[in-house]
């Protein structure tokens, strides 16, 4: 199994949309997850029922995601926030040169340059083990945006789970770039 797939898989979800039950419980009974967030994560999820949980932490996304700032690279690089369509998206430009269709219409998601659909993206890319791929978009979208976007929300977080899903993200998507160096 490749376990880069599985974790862009996984964030990618988590990015995605608010957390419904089955997804909080899921993340609850995950010890293995939870270690590797960290010992805060494993002990807010440990002290809470799963409905507290679902509360808090789909408020968390909801004022991070939601209220304030997509999670959207254009929105986060652009200073005029717009989100480009089509081929004129350097996003989308780059799924469509690499054989990466995304039918916008089966997700709720408005944007191809959405974090939850670039992970998506690298998702596939990983199970093609396509490593040079990978590291062209990291380095000229993904480490671009998400790593300061994400120092910056990990402060917003209220929520333990959120930080530390922040910090674990920047680590391994760094992590992920140099792995491929190495190859």
């Amino acid at each position: 199994m490749n376990n880069s797939a599985v974790i862009y898989a996984t964030l990618s979800r988590l990015f995605s949309d608010i957390l419904d039950i089955q997804t909080v419980t899921d993340i609850k009974n995950n010890i293995s997850l939870l270690e590797l967030l960290g010992e805060n994560s494993q002990n807010y999820f440990n002290s809470k029922n799963i409905n507290e949980l679902i509360e808090e932490l789909n408020i968390d996304f909801s004022s991070m995601f939601l209220l304030n700032t997509q999670p959207i690279e254009s929105f986060i690089l652009d200073a005029k926030q717009e989100t480009l369509v089509g081929l004129q998206n350097p996003v989308m430009e780059f799924y469509f040169r690499h054989g990466f269709e995304i039918d916008m219409n089966q997700t709720d998601i408005l944007s191809p340059d959405h974090i939850s659909i670039e992970f998506g993206f690298l998702q596939t890319i990983a199970f093609r083990g396509e490593s040079k791929t990978a590291k062209e978009f990291l380095d000229k979208h993904l480490i671009r945006w998400v790593v300061p976007y994400l120092l910056g929300m990990r402060i917003m977080a209220t929520t333990p789970f959120f930080q530390d899903l922040f910090s674990f993200t920047i680590e391994f998507i760094l992590s992920e770039r140099e792995r491929l160096d190495n190859l």
